[in-house]
């Protein structure tokens, strides 16, 4: 069965991928769900699209997608898809930008797919398989010092009247790892964490789709994962860090800075 639900997660994010290349040739229809957070045609199309292949696979399946589509509600299998990870930076051309499609059972992932159609890139793990790039095995880094480590993160839609919009940590880490990065799709940053790209990332407002699928690359890359505090990461909360294991304790420390008590 995990088999069948890799093969379709994969086949759903590539067509969903040729999805967003075409789009890029054509004017991109963009509307706003918050003061920055906006969303276009493609992101509709795209979450379409995969739905339309997951129910004509399993039609009893659940769906948690970030446009709001939903299928099933009798099955313990529930999919969780972010059409267009990176929107915005899709919407401005930035070629930063992917699939997300995590497959869980019973709020275990067992599936996860993230897709740079852009990049060429398709990033694949399954539970106690192991996670590759392009068909490639994935390995997370092997720095061991904050110092000599490059870490991502990102800001939430509503940064501008948050309190807690990461400001304070970016400046932190700025001047406490070797450098920080922005890229605007968590998915990719946690894919990138996987493939020992970057070595840590930490983010304190994100959906289950940003996180689902990279969380499980992660895992089965032989990375670590935890929420802010050091406790257990769950793909549904709201906050991560991730991490080689080896810097972990370090990202966790510095955060502790102007963390408020969980």
């Amino acid at each position: 069965m995990i088999e069948q639900l890799r093969d379709l997660a994969v086949e759903a994010a590539l067509a969903a991928g040729a999805i967003q290349l075409d789009g890029l040739t054509t004017a991109r229809q963009i509307s706003y769900k918050g003061a920055v957070d906006l969303v276009t045609q493609i992101d509709h199309a795209c979450e379409r699209h995969i739905a339309a292949l997951i129910a004509g696979r399993f039609p009893d399946h659940q769906l948690l997608a970030e446009e709001g589509t939903t299928a099933g509600q009798a099955s313990e299998y529930r999919w969780i898809v972010d059409p267009v990870d990176g929107t915005t930076n899709y919407a401005h051309g930035y070629p930063i930008f992917a699939v997300s499609i995590a497959v869980e059972r019973a709020g275990e992932l067992l599936v996860g797919v993230v897709h740079a159609p852009l990049l060429r890139e398709t990033f694949v793990a399954t539970r106690g398989g192991g996670a590759t790039l392009n068909g490639r095995p994935l390995r997370v880094s092997r720095v061991a010092d904050l110092d000599r480590a490059l870490l991502a993160t990102g800001f939430p839609y509503d940064i501008r009247s948050r309190p807690d919009n990461n400001l304070d940590h970016w400046a932190t880490f700025a001047v406490r790892c070797q450098a920080v990065r922005r890229d605007g799709s968590a998915a990719l940053d946690l894919a990138y964490v996987a493939a020992g790209r970057f070595d840590g990332f930490w983010e304190l407002t994100l959906s289950p789709w940003d996180m689902a699928a990279g969380a499980l690359l992660i895992a089965e890359a032989g990375g670590q994962l935890s929420d802010p505090w050091g406790g257990p990461f769950h793909h549904l909360q709201r906050a991560c860090v991730a991490s080689n294991g080896l810097i972990h304790q370090q990202i966790l420390d510095t955060l502790r800075i102007n963390l408020p008590p969980a």
